[in-house]
């Protein structure tokens, strides 16, 4: 079975340090790099690009609102328009910057507010999924498992990734549970990984109250702005590998190729 593991990354910020991108590279399959708009710079998503080329790591934009003082983390209200803008803008920063390394933006996942609020808002992620399927038909879009992004995303046939979040705690219906509440994140690396197989061998959602959601798995995010995330991530790699998994970039698994 093929699995892929997935890290925000370039989340340089006031919030956040970059100090543990360059090791979690060499674990890691594809890079969710920030766009400069929650998190970021060129400087930066120049560097993430160089490392994720030479460790054969996949490379996505990871477009956010555009929103600095809060690290893309504040739900905003925009028009369907003003969506599509700053999904078109992050991907072209991104991918400008992707070519000058003759590289290539392969997949696209939205960050922080505008990921949760599209998974909850049906609306929300068709503007979103038109946007990206638009931008480019063979992109992988990578969502939440069984999000309204994953919804919407199908009704337009798209390349879709469904992934899981390793470090984060599920409420009953699916959705992260809020990180305004104290069981929201998850820092034991131990419990991660236990958590992680669980779900991928299984292929359900496990929620904090024990309930079992049926769901489809493709990939395994890891955010690169918790303290304990290069130790969760090591745990989670080799926990699949020894228990023979084989991990892919997303731009390599058999299911998109």
């Amino acid at each position: 079975m093929e699995i892929n593991i997935n890290c925000d990354l370039g989340e340089k910020s006031k919030f956040h340090s970059i100090e543990n991108d360059p090791e979690l590279l060499n674990i890691v399959n594809s890079a969710n790099i920030a766009c400069g708009y929650h998190a970021g710079d060129d400087e930066t998503m120049e560097m993430v690009i160089k490392i994720s080329k030479d460790n054969g790591v996949s490379i996505g934009a990871h477009p956010s609102f555009n929103d600095l003082e809060n690290f893309g983390r504040k739900r905003i209200n925009l028009s369907s328009s003003e969506i599509k803008k700053l999904i078109i803008e992050q991907y072209e920063i991104l991918q400008t910057i992707a070519q000058k390394h003759n590289e290539k933006v392969t997949h696209i996942k939205p960050h922080g507010a505008l990921n949760n609020m599209a998974c909850e808002d049906l609306e929300l992620a068709n503007i979103l999924a038109n946007t990206i399927y638009k931008i480019d038909k063979d992109i992988i879009y990578l969502v939440p498992t069984g999000s309204k992004m994953e919804v919407a995303a199908k009704r337009l046939n798209m390349k879709i990734a469904c992934e899981i979040f390793a470090d984060r705690n599920y409420e009953d219906d699916g959705n992260l549970i809020s990180r305004s509440k104290p069981n929201a994140l998850i820092t034991d690396p131990e419990v991660a990984k236990k958590h992680v197989f669980n779900m991928v061998k299984n292929q359900f959602l496990n929620c904090l109250s024990g309930k079992k959601i049926s769901c489809e798995i493709d990939s395994v995010c890891i955010h690169g702005d918790n303290k304990s995330s290069l130790a969760t991530a090591k745990s989670i790699k080799d926990n699949l590998v020894n228990n023979g998994l084989i991990l892919k970039p997303l731009n390599k698994m058999t299911k998109f190729i």
